[in-house]
């Protein structure tokens, strides 16, 4: 039995409560906030953050992309990387979706009194004390993502509009984003739907244009029967390819910045997003996380599929980003 330990509210808790549901793994959910033993846990998972995994062993794991990668290898006929070039597209997918699009989430829920105050209330548990508190975080974490100016909200809205209607577009094609099969990609939306803009009030006023998209991820999602393919490499889904443009676009100039800011040691950086300046808190976790997907590619590629990917990813515009990078 697996113990996953998180919040309701916590867009990577739901998105590992995804996966758990897709993979059939046995566990149990427990919130992780107020119990006895939370200090023990986040001293054997080497995080406060959530969700943090319990394995059968004994293992307390945290870390979503890792994790799933871990689950595959035990379920792996029921796997939500694809082997070959087509993980690779799908780690770079949900990449956009974890590191660039969860910002949406939280300009969101924290931008929006009705929603601020919602979420706060819901985290907190009923103490007005910590709900106060969370409510002046949430702001200063809107500042780190570079959601703080009218312009830069207005254009996080509308790309992520955009992503709706590709979903929403999609699922009218496939039973998933990326084929008849869910794959890491679909964990990322749900847990963004569930933990956030299903139930927040603001975004679920965006959300309900997108009825399709509703009842995937409130009902039809989760009852997956194992059955089903991915589309191919290279072309994939429309939806996949919606995604790799707007990451082409918006996403890798922010990693080629908050790289070159990690290397200068800045505490904060500048960069053009959406075409005016937006600033941004140096953060080590986005360069850690795109590392998973040049290592997937230099260790578990080789031959004529590298050679593939390399030229897939020249053509998207994502090498720089996201091919391996030559030791010298």
């Amino acid at each position: 039995m697996y113990v996953l330990y998180g919040s309701n509210q916590s867009l990577f808790t739901r998105k590992l409560e995804a996966a758990l549901i897709f993979h059939g793994a046995p566990f149990e959910f427990r919130l992780k906030r107020g119990r006895p033993d939370v200090q023990e846990i986040e001293r054997r998972a080497g995080t406060h953050q959530v969700p943090v995994l319990l394995t059968p062993e004994g293992w307390m794991l945290a870390d979503t992309t890792p994790i799933i990668d871990l689950l595959d290898q035990r379920f792996p006929d029921r796997r939500l990387f694809p082997e070959g070039p087509l993980g690779v597209l799908a780690q770079i997918v949900e990449e956009y979706l974890d590191e660039w699009v969860a910002r949406t989430m939280v300009h969101y829920r924290w931008h929006y009194p009705a929603s601020a105050e919602f979420a706060s209330r819901a985290i907190a548990g009923g103490d007005e004390a910590a709900a106060e508190f969370i409510r002046g975080w949430g702001p200063r974490a809107c500042r780190a993502t570079g959601t703080e100016t009218p312009f830069h909200q207005a254009a996080a809205e509308a790309e992520y509009d955009r992503l709706l209607a590709a979903a929403n577009a999609q699922l009218a094609q496939t039973r998933y984003l990326l084929g008849d099969r869910p794959s890491v990609v679909d964990c990322m939306m749900l847990g963004g739907f569930r933990a956030h803009t299903l139930h927040d009030p603001d975004p679920r006023k965006v959300v309900e244009r997108f009825p399709r998209l509703v009842a995937w991820a409130e009902r039809e999602a989760d009852a997956w029967d194992g059955t089903g393919s991915w589309e191919t490499f290279p072309q994939s889904t429309a939806f996949a390819r919606n995604v790799l443009a707007e990451a082409a676009a918006h996403y890798a100039p922010f990693l080629a910045a908050n790289a070159r800011a990690l290397e200068a040691g800045a505490k904060a950086f500048t960069v053009e997003t959406h075409g005016e300046p937006a600033s941004y808190l140096t953060r080590d976790y986005p360069e850690r996380s795109r590392g998973f997907i040049r290592e997937r590619i230099s260790r578990r590629l080789l031959g004529r599929e590298r050679l593939e990917v390399d030229h897939w990813l020249q053509g998207q515009g994502l090498a720089e980003a996201f091919a391996p990078q030559s030791k010298t």
